[in-house]
C-alpha cells in the first residue's frame, strides 16, 4: 500500500498558475499518497487524511523540487586549459576554430566508456541533488556518431538509476561538426538525420531533439533538416537560439512548435512574435553569458511584454558553463538579466517543466502531480535568489521519499 504522508505547519510556494504571483500560501498543508501530491494548500480547508506520517515543516517554505532544464552534464575530460586561454584574450570563437571547444569534448567522451561517463558525472548530478534539485534535463552531443551519441544518452539514463533523480534526455547530436567530416557538414546533418535521430527513437533514449544553430554551429537549412527529422520520429524539439548572432533561430524553433529556445541574447521581435504564438518558452542560460564574459544580454524587457515564459538553467558544460549550482543560476539571472524573484523561482519550477514538455507531471505543487518538494530554512524566499553559496535546503523529498 502506497506510504500516506503529510506535512504541516507549512508556507507553501506552490507556483501554480490558478493563484497569482507564486502562489503562495502561509498556513499550508500538503499531502501525498505514494508518489503523487493528493492536497496542497490551506491547512484550515486540508480535507481529513489517515496518514502514516505527519511531518511538521516548523514555518519552513515548501516549495516544488527545482528543475534545471537545460544541461550538458555527462562529459568527459576537462577544458579548463581553455578558461586560461579565454583569460588571455582568446575568443570562444577562436578556440573552436582551432580545434579546442566542443571537439576537444569530442575526443574524450568518444574514448570514455559509458561507466567512466556515468563515474565522472555523478559529481556534477550530486552538486544538483544537493540544492533540492529532482529533475534534470541532459543532452548529448559529445559524440557526433551514432555509436557515441547513443552512449552519452544511456548514460545520462544510468544516472536515473545510480541517484533519485528524474533525467530527461535530449539528443543535440547536431551540435558540432566532427573531425571527420571537415568540410562537410551537409553530409553531417544528412548522418544526424538519417541515421543518429531513427537509431536513437528506436532504442528510446531520448525524448527530444536540440540543435546549435549558430555561425560556428550549424546553418538555419541545416538545422530545419533536423528538427523535421525529429518530428517525423515523434520526437520533441529544443533549441540552442541566437546565443552569438541573429540567424533567426528563435523563430525557426517557433515554427517547429518547439518546448523552448534557449540562450537568446540576439533574439529579435520577429523571433519574440513568432515564440510568443507557438508558446515556446524562453531559457534563460546566464552561467555562459557570465563565463564568457558577454555584454549582449537577451531581451528581457521584450520577452515579458510578449507573454513568454522564462525558464532558468545552469547550461552545466564542460567549456562554456562548468555551473553546478542552480541557486546560482537564479543569482546570475537576477544580477546579470534583471530577472526578478519571482522569474526566477518561476523559471526554476513551472516554466523549466514547461520547457520539457513536464508541466503536467512537475513543477508546482498541485493535487495529482508527482510529490518532487524542496524544504528550505529561509525566511523570505528572495534569499534562494539573492545568497551566493550559501546553501539553505532543509529537506529534499523526490517522488514522496
Amino acid at each position: 500500500m502506497p506510504k500516506k504522508r503529510i506535512w504541516t505547519n507549512a508556507r507553501l510556494a506552490t507556483m501554480s498558475p490558478g493563484l497569482p504571483g507564486l502562489g503562495i500560501i502561509e498556513k499550508g498543508t500538503l499531502a501525498a499518497e505514494g508518489e503523487r501530491i493528493t492536497y496542497a494548500g490551506p491547512e484550515d480547508q486540508a480535507p481529513p487524511a489517515d496518514v502514516h506520517e505527519v511531518i511538521d515543516c516548523e514555518g519552513r517554505w515548501l516549495l516544488p523540487g527545482l528543475i534545471d532544464c537545460h544541461t550538458h552534464l555527462v562529459w568527459a575530460g576537462s577544458r579548463a586549459h581553455e578558461f586560461e586561454l579565454r583569460l588571455a584574450g582568446a575568443s570562444y570563437e577562436e578556440i573552436a576554430r582551432a580545434g579546442g571547444g566542443i571537439r576537444s569534448t569530442v575526443s574524450a567522451v568518444r574514448i570514455a566508456s559509458e561507466d567512466q561517463l556515468v563515474t565522472e558525472s555523478l559529481p556534477r548530478l550530486d552538486a544538483l541533488i544537493g540544492e533540492g534539485v529532482t529533475t534534470v534535463e541532459i543532452k548529448s552531443g559529445y559524440g557526433l556518431s551514432v555509436e557515441h551519441e547513443l552512449k552519452q544518452l544511456r548514460a545520462a539514463r544510468a544516472l536515473a538509476k545510480a541517484r533519485p533523480v528524474d533525467i530527461e534526455t535530449t539528443l543535440l547530436a547536431a551540435h558540432a561538426l566532427p573531425p571527420e567530416y571537415e568540410g562537410r557538414a551537409d553530409a553531417y546533418i544528412d548522418l544526424v538525420c538519417n541515421e543518429i535521430i531513427p537509431a536513437a527513437a528506436k532504442a528510446g533514449v531520448t525524448s527530444a531533439v536540440d540543435a546549435f544553430c549558430e555561425t560556428i554551429g550549424f546553418t538555419p537549412q541545416q538545422t530545419d533538416r533536423v528538427l523535421s527529422a525529429a518530428r517525423q520520429h515523434g520526437l520533441a524539439v529544443k533549441l540552442h537560439a541566437d546565443q552569438l548572432s541573429n540567424l533567426q533561430g528563435g523563430a525557426l524553433a517557433a515554427r517547429h512548435n518547439a518546448l523552448s529556445a534557449d540562450h537568446l541574447e540576439y533574439l529579435d521581435e520577429a523571433g519574440i512574435a513568432a515564440m510568443a504564438a507557438a508558446g515556446t518558452v524562453a531559457v534563460m542560460l546566464p552561467g555562459a553569458y557570465y563565463f564568457l564574459r558577454d555584454t549582449h544580454a537577451p531581451p528581457l524587457e521584450a520577452l515579458r511584454k510578449a507573454d513568454i515564459s522564462l525558464a532558468i538553467s545552469t547550461d552545466c558544460n564542460p567549456g562554456t558553463s562548468p555551473l553546478t549550482s542552480l541557486l546560482l543560476a537564479m543569482n546570475m539571472g537576477a544580477t546579470l538579466f534583471r530577472m526578478t524573484v519571482e522569474e526566477c523561482l518561476l523559471g526554476t519550477t513551472r516554466h523549466a517543466a514547461r520547457a520539457l514538455g513536464l508541466q503536467e507531471e512537475t513543477g508546482t505543487l498541485e493535487a495529482g502531480k508527482l510529490c518532487n518538494l524542496s524544504i528550505w530554512d529561509i525566511e523570505r524566499l528572495a534569499e534562494l535568489v539573492s545568497n551566493m553559496g550559501l546553501n539553505r535546503l532543509h529537506t529534499r523529498i523526490w517522488r514522496g521519499q
